[in-house]
This record gives structure tokens, sequence and C-alpha cells, in this order.
């Protein structure tokens, strides 16, 4: 086994490298890679993630990566987990902005993401399948779990997404939840708090550079730069397309960055680059102050909300054994397996299903499970695939 710094930066590179088709996407090799090959975590443990990244701000994908990070390697585990999943969409955005600014133009990616889509919804699936065998055992978590995919799938709101978490979590504890009478006095748990020195550096920096003299523009550029992005990302509910309109209305509509056709450029590469849609920020930034630029916007949006959830999770850990939440997670937990059955379904269902969707989708499906072929083989296999035949 390798060290556990080394192998949270090897696997969510990988992971960042090859997580086309958004957030479900991601915590579907998560879940293949952390839980069912190498066994460092349960199922039970990545939902807690899922369940808290799913009521913060911020890209969802990247707080779930910051959970698993701190439940393996602590802060410094959460801080090497998120950077290595960011890395590759990361440069792979410099690339193709620079090539955008050079030339005008975004390469065409149609058929390669026709052949992707498919086979990233067969993962999600396959992901729901194995989840579901471990975590719904009764006819109580079948219907949590079938009415949060439909409402899910019919309703793309965020707050429809609350209202069934919220819901289901009321359904586990009053169907679940026995009170024992207590025999003891129980100690109130004390707080220690440890130096988190990523999480410092990374606050050094951003009050350098807030303080930074007015009088000098380039400073002055990427203090806006930061808050605008990290405020955001602190602001934003509900994953990454939910931050869509909002980032429209403030880098179109108020800072006047980007033109309209240029905004929805930057959203097109968020999704033909690997990781979150998040990832436009650093187009954005890039447009603004050249490579610094684009490292600072990056920042911004990925780093507040991945240390809101490292210090959700730090409380939540000392009440995970409670009987109340064990409870309210038995309702949650099929809730949150339905919605990635919706995800699945949506990806398939988005474009329209044609005979090659469909085929993939099979063929994807049937490779995850009966041959378990790791998913980081089966999405660019797809996507080659698209390109050849279509």
């Amino acid at each position: 086994m390798q060290p556990v710094p080394v192998y949270l930066f090897l696997t969510f590179l990988k992971i960042g490298a090859t997580s086309w088709g958004g957030f479900m996407s991601l915590i579907s090799m998560i879940q293949k890679k952390v839980v069912e090959k190498d066994r460092i975590l349960d199922n039970a443990r990545v939902l807690e993630g899922i369940s808290l990244a799913s009521v913060l701000p911020g890209p969802m994908a990247v707080n779930v990566v910051s959970f698993v990070g701190y439940q393996l390697g602590g802060w410094k585990g959460a801080f090497i987990s998120v950077t290595a999943v960011i890395l590759p969409s990361f440069v792979l955005m410099l690339v193709l902005s620079h090539f955008y600014f050079q030339y005008g133009d975004v390469p065409a990616m149609s058929h390669f993401f026709a052949g992707i889509l498919p086979a990233v919804a067969a993962i999600i699936i396959n992901v729901a399948i194995s989840m579901g065998r471990k975590n719904i055992s009764d006819v109580s978590q079948i219907l949590i779990s079938f009415a949060s995919c439909v409402v899910v799938f019919v309703s793309k709101s965020y707050f429809t997404t609350l209202a069934v978490l919220l819901v289901s979590a009321w359904a586990g504890y009053f169907i679940y939840f026995k009170r024992k009478p207590s025999t003891a006095p129980m100690e109130p748990a004390r707080w220690k708090p440890k130096i988190s020195y990523p999480a410092l550096l990374v606050l050094l920096l951003a009050i350098l550079l807030v303080a930074w003299p007015q009088s000098n523009p380039l400073a002055s550029l990427h203090r806006t730069i930061l808050l605008t992005f990290s405020g955001m990302s602190l602001t934003q509910f509900g994953g990454g397309y939910v931050i869509i309109p909002a980032m429209q209305k403030i880098i179109v509509d108020g800072h006047r960055w980007l033109s309209d056709r240029a905004f929805a450029d930057a959203i097109a590469m968020g999704q033909v680059t690997p990781g979150p849609i998040f990832i436009s920020a650093t187009f954005i930034g890039y447009k603004l102050a050249g490579f610094w630029g684009a490292l600072n916007a990056t920042i911004a949006i990925f780093t507040p909300t991945a240390i809101l959830t490292v210090i959700a999770a730090r409380f939540f850990n000392r009440i995970n054994q409670s009987a109340l939440v064990i409870a309210v997670f038995k309702g949650l937990r099929p809730a949150i397996i339905g919605m990635i059955v919706s995800a699945g379904i949506s990806i398939l269902w988005g474009d329209g299903i044609t005979w090659f969707s469909a085929a993939v989708f099979a063929a994807a499906l049937g490779a995850t499970i009966y041959f378990k072929t790791d998913p980081a083989l089966v999405v660019p296999a797809a996507g080659i695939l698209g390109l050849l035949i279509l």
C-alpha cells in the first residue's frame, strides 16, 4: 500500500483526468476506486459525504473529494485530494483558453461527447445499483429511493432537491429512530483545534492580496477576481449548473469581463474538460490576467467551500454514531441513491436516445457490472468510439 498522501494524489489525479459527465460521474469513480476496488472507505461514509456536500454551497464534486480526503488523511489529505482532482481540468482549460484567445474558436467535440455521455450514464447507474444493494434493505427505503428519483428527474430545481433531502431525513427519523433511556450522563465533547498549514497558507495569501495597496492596478484586479469567485463559491447552492445564471449576471452584466458569446464558450469548455463545470472560472481568470489570473480564479472558487466541508466533516464525525443520526441517514441514503439514478437517466435522456447511445450505454453497463472494467478505461473508449463511428 502506498503512503496515504501519495495514494490520494495519484487516485484523485486519475479521477480528475477521466471524470467527464459532471458531479455524479466523479462520485461514481470515487466509489469504484476507493470503496469497491481498494476498500479503504465504505459506501455509507461516501453517502454521508454526498449528503453533506448537497447542503453546502459551492461545487458539490469538489466538496465530496474534500470530505473523502479528510476522512483518509486529515487536513493534508483534503488539500492533496482537492488539488489533484482539479489539476487535470485546470491544465486542459489553460490550454483551451490559450488556443481560444489565439484563434478565436472552440474545438469541435460533439462526436466525442456523443460517445462519452451514455457511458457516463451507465457508470452512474451501475454505482447506484451497487450502493442500493448495500444500503436499501426494506420496503420503506425502496419507496423513498423511487420517489426521490422521480421527483428529482421531473424537477431540476435545487430547492426541490433540498426538500427531498429534508423529507427523507424526516422519514428516516420517523420510521427508524427508537429512543433509548440514557444510563449515565454524557460528558460534553471538547474540540481541540489543530493547525491546518495548507488552509493557513491560503488564508494568509488571501489577506495579503486583499490588503495590497489600492494604487497597484494588477493587485486591484487580482483582489476583485479573488473576492468575486470566492463570493460565488460561498453563495451558490446546488452544484455546477446552478451557478451558470448567477455567474453570467456577475461576469457578463456586472463586471463586463466577457461577452455573452465568450461566456457561453467558457461554459462549453467547462463541459469539454473532465471534472467540475466550475472550472470555467479558469477561462475567465486567464482572459483577465493570464496564468496568474486563472490560478487566482480557480483557487478562489474551489478553496472556500472545500475548507467549509472539512470543518463540517470534523463536526459530523463527532455525531455520526448517534442513534438519531443513524436513523436520519437510513432515510437519506436511499434518497441519494434515487438522485444518483435520476442523474444517470438525465444524462442518457439529455440529447435524446439513439441507437448509438443505447448501444454504448448497454455495452458500458455490461462492462462495469459483469467484467468490473475500470470506468477510467470505459469513458475514454466510448468517446473514441463516438469519433470513429459518428
